[in-house]
């Protein structure tokens, strides 16, 4: 009668003892690779602007457009104070909720209107990305979200979720009532 299973490697001493120690080898050069890895990525992001806090920095390059924001055919506001945050002011943000974004780094840098999306944690894919179009100065963009960020611009972004009802746009009604 077998009372207990006996996991490979585990039965003789010797065996035993050649296992965990290969265990335990595995387990730290794991450990190194991870914590190698957040280290070169954390070097990565030190100028990364969509990642940093501007607050300390000297930002001579600065641009600011106009965003204006449709969603399933109505008009809505864009908040305050995007890119703040308890003691950190982002590279992307507003002021106001006049729809005017800032942009402002060390160098000149490529923002694109999906890295403000990001930056305001704007819910992206609860959109249906097929049925949505964004517009630069009155002219679509083949980029959609990576059209790039332009001092100046106007930028009009229509959205379509993907839990809109179309058959709400559709007046069922005859003519002339």
């Amino acid at each position: 009668m077998i009372l207990g299973m006996i996991w490979p490697g585990m039965g003789d001493p010797y065996k035993r003892k050649k296992t965990l120690r290969l265990l335990a080898v595995t387990a730290i050069i794991g450990a190194v690779v991870f914590f190698a890895a957040q280290a070169v990525i954390t070097q990565l992001a030190i100028n990364d602007p969509l990642k940093n806090c501007i607050d300390d920095r000297y930002t001579p390059y600065k641009i600011s457009a106009t965003l204006e924001l449709i969603i399933d055919g109505r008009k809505a506001d864009i908040p305050a104070n995007i890119g703040f945050e308890e003691g950190c002011q982002r590279a992307l943000y507003t002021l106001s909720n006049d729809g005017v974004i800032y942009a402002e780094w060390e160098e000149d840098y490529p923002f694109e209107i999906g890295h403000f999306l990001w930056t305001w944690d704007f819910p992206l894919r609860d959109m249906d990305q097929s049925k949505s179009k964004i517009y630069v100065n009155g002219i679509v963009s083949d980029d959609f979200i990576n059209a790039p960020l332009v001092d100046g611009n106007n930028y009009r972004v229509e959205f379509t979720s993907k839990a809109y009802d179309t058959s709400k746009d559709t007046d069922f009604l005859p003519p002339d009532i």
